[in-house]
């Protein structure tokens, strides 16, 4: 499984998914738009990120793509299926979700979630169910979930 970060602002939650991604063994994180990554623009180590990884930024192999679009059709033309993570009409449970390791989730900001043509691009959109008042979760929880559901499969 692969993930696809797409223009998440918080480099407290692109952290806390790089430990999720760990622990859960997930092959690859590709930080699109501006996302932040563990080094900077000059190569330099970010403290914060270093602080909330807790060394996961070592060991979870990640790369930075200026072009999402291109990504996501290098993704599908390696037989890689690719499900935008983004509560939609089109949205189908993620429990639901028939999957095999060969996938690659795409999450996008908190605030705006995930621009209509990166979702167009994707194979399938899933989302998370929600029960109460709010209508989305925390990026870094919604990874867990999901992620944690899926590896499995």
């Amino acid at each position: 499984m692969q993930a696809i970060l797409h223009n998440i602002r918080s480099i407290y939650n692109v952290a806390s998914i790089f430990r999720t991604a760990d622990g859960l063994g997930v092959q690859q994180l590709i930080l699109s738009g501006f996302t932040p990554a563990p080094v900077d623009r000059f190569g330099r180590d970010r403290e914060k990120f270093q602080k909330v990884a807790l060394g996961s930024e070592l060991t979870v192999t990640w790369q930075q793509t200026d072009d999402v679009f291109r990504k996501i059709t290098e993704l599908q033309d390696e037989g890689v299926e690719v499900l935008a993570c983004e509560p939609t009409e089109a949205a189908i449970d993620y429990r639901t979700c028939d999957s095999n390791d060969n996938i690659c989730l795409v999450f996008g900001s908190e605030p705006d979630g995930l621009p209509d043509d990166v979702i167009a691009a994707c194979d399938r959109v899933i989302e998370i169910p929600m029960q109460g008042q709010k209508s989305s979760l925390n990026v870094s929880v919604a990874f867990g979930i999901i992620s944690a559901n899926l590896i499995d499969k």
